[in-house]
């Protein structure tokens, strides 16, 4: 591989963890580089080599938070358990079963979640909402199985859709549910990583390089989504979904 595609791959990798630190949706910047410069390549093999700089990401944000953020530790561990296993399911029901409806689908979910954020204020900036714990316990594990699949499966938005889970069902505010959805994250990448290693669609010599250049750009994006807190990190989300919809109804109409 030529070095000046390793180094603009590597600067998009930086871009995405960066701005999948703070509020999801990393792989929007990431996966359409490695499509366009390497078109060479058979798909499944570059969505597989997106896999390991994503996982390299999430786990440098998931540790950047987990140092500044109380995490629900009982509830928590067995989330990214499922998730995982959901995101495998996930992954092996792709390689069967082709995914081209979920585009729509999501479109339509991530306009309903734009419009909701944007005309509610305060949402996602209110102190933490009590949520009974044998409540708070079951949506976060549905919450592990429904998106941890959806991950698996089709993926773009799924740090996105975390976020609003966590602040609309659990009750956390946007730096708890960012802090959370780092960790789920991190679970469903590793699933993904493992099933794409057993399948050899990975290219490792563009892989690595963009690991380390992702997890560089998820450690600055982590440490200033909690150095400037709710308000930025909602303005980021909404910024995020909007580029999502773009994107999903540009290719829809393509």
């Amino acid at each position: 591989m030529e070095l000046p595609t390793i180094l603009t791959l590597c600067t998009f990798a930086f871009l995405a963890g960066f701005v999948d630190a703070i509020i999801g949706g990393g792989g929007l910047i990431q996966t359409p580089a490695l499509l366009f410069t390497l078109p060479q390549y058979p798909v499944p093999t570059l969505i597989g080599t997106t896999k390991i700089p994503s996982l390299g990401g999430s786990l440098m944000g998931a540790f950047q938070y987990s140092r500044r953020v109380a995490v629900a530790g009982r509830f928590i561990g067995p989330m990214m358990a499922i998730a995982f296993g959901a995101s495998w399911l996930g992954s092996l029901t792709l390689s069967r079963i082709p995914n081209t409806y979920m585009k729509p689908f999501a479109l339509v979910i991530l306009v309903a979640v734009f419009t909701y954020t944007l005309t509610k204020k305060d949402f996602g900036q209110l102190p933490h909402r009590h949520v009974p714990a044998r409540q708070q316990r079951l949506r976060m594990w549905l919450m592990g199985a429904v998106l941890g699949f959806y991950d698996g499966f089709f993926g773009p938005g799924t740090g996105s859709f975390l976020i609003l889970g966590f602040i609309a069902l659990v009750g956390f505010d946007f730096l708890k549910a960012s802090a959370h959805a780092k960790l789920v994250n991190a679970s469903t990448n590793l699933a993904s990583v493992l099933f794409f290693i057993n399948k050899g669609n990975i290219l490792y010599t563009v892989a690595l390089p963009m690991a380390v250049a992702n997890l560089s750009g998820a450690f600055l994006g982590a440490r200033l989504a909690i150095l400037k807190g709710n308000r930025f990190i909602r303005v980021f989300f909404l910024l995020v979904i909007a580029v999502t919809i773009l994107r999903f109804g540009w290719d829809l109409l393509g």
